[in-house]
């Protein structure tokens, strides 16, 4: 990935140094229900040109320690603040954070351009970068969450350490996987502005554990699309290399619900699948990045 060079985002608030160390499995991103539920957020008309009708966010919060009942009551946690010394010493704009700058601002690029396609404006987040733990606005997480989207903030958080998981662990090295990560998180403040995760807020309680993973599946997999429609337009520029679109598949590949608890434990258990199988996530990533279009990445209605 060519990145090197380009735009970096001011919208990164650097808080490595203010925690412990630890790494655990990924969480909104990867695996196990993380991604924290938040209050009613939406722009106009509640959506993106009638793309989607019903939405849905992850359901497992108890995996990663947040109380939902604070979240719901609309609990105002506020953010880290942006710490300029980093873990182990390291310079605040040593090399891993200017790649996150960087492709933040791709995402704010694109997002930019099809909000105001759309007649509406893009609220681009902020992304928290933490080692070992944070606090917030959706209660308190370590590493072991991966990384996560919080709606009530509007922030993308991550540990750098995840990347380094991503590569040793799962088995999915690049700079492209890596990008696929964040690309990912963003596609769920997408799905925030655009009124999908609160819609969950209002269902979520009706609904009983197994049907709340089986449509949070359909969330993460409209994320995954959301981050390939932003890989098509980062390849417009020019910007991708040879082999970079294998990292972002293969990543998908070693995240998959069925994968990961082949690896764990030994055997899968379809029902308590909340992100997607390794086929489904790459195919709905691949859907994005081959046509550009949010309409193709209506998970609601089409087959998963």
């Amino acid at each position: 990935m060519l990145w090197k060079g380009r735009r970096q985002s001011d919208n990164v608030q650097d808080a490595r140094g203010e925690g412990g160390g630890g790494m655990g499995l990924p969480g909104g991103f990867g695996r196990g229900g993380r991604l924290p539920m938040g209050p009613r957020v939406s722009t106009r008309g509640g959506g993106l040109s009638g793309i989607i009708l019903l939405v849905i966010l992850f359901f497992a919060l108890r995996a990663c320690g947040i109380d939902p009942m604070q979240i719901l009551s609309g609990g105002d946690g506020s953010a880290p603040s942006g710490g300029q010394v980093t873990q182990g010493g390291a310079p605040a704009n040593d090399e891993m954070t200017q790649f996150v700058r960087t492709v933040l601002a791709e995402t704010e690029d694109t997002w930019n351009g099809i909000f105001q396609a759309e007649g509406l404006k893009y609220e681009e987040p902020k992304l928290v970068l933490f080692s070992g733990q944070v606090s917030s606005a959706c209660g308190y997480a370590s590493a072991a969450s991966g990384p996560f989207y919080c709606p009530n903030d509007r922030r993308v958080y991550l540990d750098t350490s995840f990347f380094h998981q991503l590569d040793r662990q799962f088995g999915a090295a690049g700079d492209f996987a890596q990008a696929y990560v964040i690309a990912h998180e963003v596609g769920h403040h997408v799905q925030n502005l655009t009124g999908i995760l609160p819609k969950f807020n209002q269902m979520r309680q009706q609904m009983s554990e197994v049907d709340a993973n089986e449509m949070s599946m359909r969330v993460e997999l409209q994320a995954d699309c959301f981050a390939g429609v932003w890989g098509y337009y980062t390849d417009q520029k020019g910007i991708l290399e040879k082999g970079d679109v294998e990292e972002a598949l293969n990543a998908a590949q070693q995240i998959g619900d069925d994968t990961l608890q082949k690896r764990m434990q030994g055997y899968v258990v379809p029902e308590s699948f909340n992100h997607g199988t390794s086929e489904q996530r790459q195919r709905w990533f691949a859907r994005g990045l081959q046509s550009g279009k949010l309409s193709e990445c209506d998970t609601f209605n089409n087959p998963i």
